[in-house]
């Protein structure tokens, strides 16, 4: 560790010590995690991925309903690679210590999050909310026929029907999609029922997920911001860490 990093750890030391105290206090917490905690275990967040052969083609290309249904083998391929370097990564001390707060205290932890990489439940996490869909899941691009049965689906770049053609796609929400109805209703109310909501990892810059803080902050709660920067929900926070949340998590979920 830098004398610059350890001069800011000292610094975020009341800090720490205030958020556990709130995190000890609370009764219902609500966490919603971005793309930083990932980009801790080596996932590079959806632009950061667009390198090499990839580097070519717009965002909109790849996560969008127009652009699967214009070139899909090409987007199949390109969820296949992103799904090759989640599988190379482990979770991180912030994915266990939610985790392993949430088996100390069953029931007192909703967990959110923007990811689509499935580290949380590696780690361990049951009944995640998966604002943005999953990665390692896939759903049929036009509504399923009788005929269509994703466990028989016709090998290919994607796979497909072998009756009517209906293509499978990733489960993740695309530009111009709303999130999971249910999915997001669960979260809404969990973050309106709560004494706390930590934000960790995210620009707070995505919406409708980051609007999760403002439901919370209206309904009452403490909101407190982990990130190394400063996020667009600074201004909602009632305490905010600066730090990542390998290194604060751990800390302020010990209880």
């Amino acid at each position: 560790m830098t004398n610059e990093e350890l001069a800011g750890q000292t610094e975020q030391e009341p800090s720490l010590a205030v958020a556990a105290a709130w995190v000890a206090a609370a009764k219902k917490i609500v966490v919603l995690t971005g793309a930083g905690i990932s980009a801790e275990s080596g996932i590079p967040t959806f632009r950061d991925a667009q390198t090499g052969f990839w580097a070519q083609y717009k965002p909109e290309d790849m996560a969008s309903e127009k652009g699967y249904r214009t070139n899909p083998t090409m987007v199949w391929r390109w969820y296949e690679y992103r799904r090759e370097l989640v599988a190379k990564v482990d979770p991180n001390a912030g994915h266990l210590a939610l985790a392993e707060f949430e088996k100390r205290h069953p029931g007192a932890i909703t967990l959110a999050t923007q990811n689509v990489d499935g580290l949380h439940q590696r780690a361990g996490s049951s009944d995640v909310l998966c604002l943005h869909g999953d990665l390692n899941t896939q759903k049929w691009l036009d509504t399923p026929r009788d005929c269509c049965y994703i466990e028989h689906a016709q090998a290919g770049d994607p796979p497909s029907c072998d009756v009517c053609g209906n293509m499978l796609r990733p489960a993740v929400v695309w530009f111009g999609e709303a999130l999971p109805y249910k999915v997001f209703g669960r979260a809404q109310d969990a973050a309106s029922e709560c004494d706390l909501m930590l934000v960790v990892g995210t620009a707070g810059a995505v919406y409708p997920a980051a609007g999760l803080a403002n439901v919370a902050k209206r309904c009452g709660a403490k909101v407190v911001i982990v990130n190394p920067a400063p996020s667009g929900l600074d201004d909602v926070a009632d305490l905010k860490i600066r730090g990542t949340a390998a290194a604060v998590l751990p800390r302020i979920l010990a209880s």
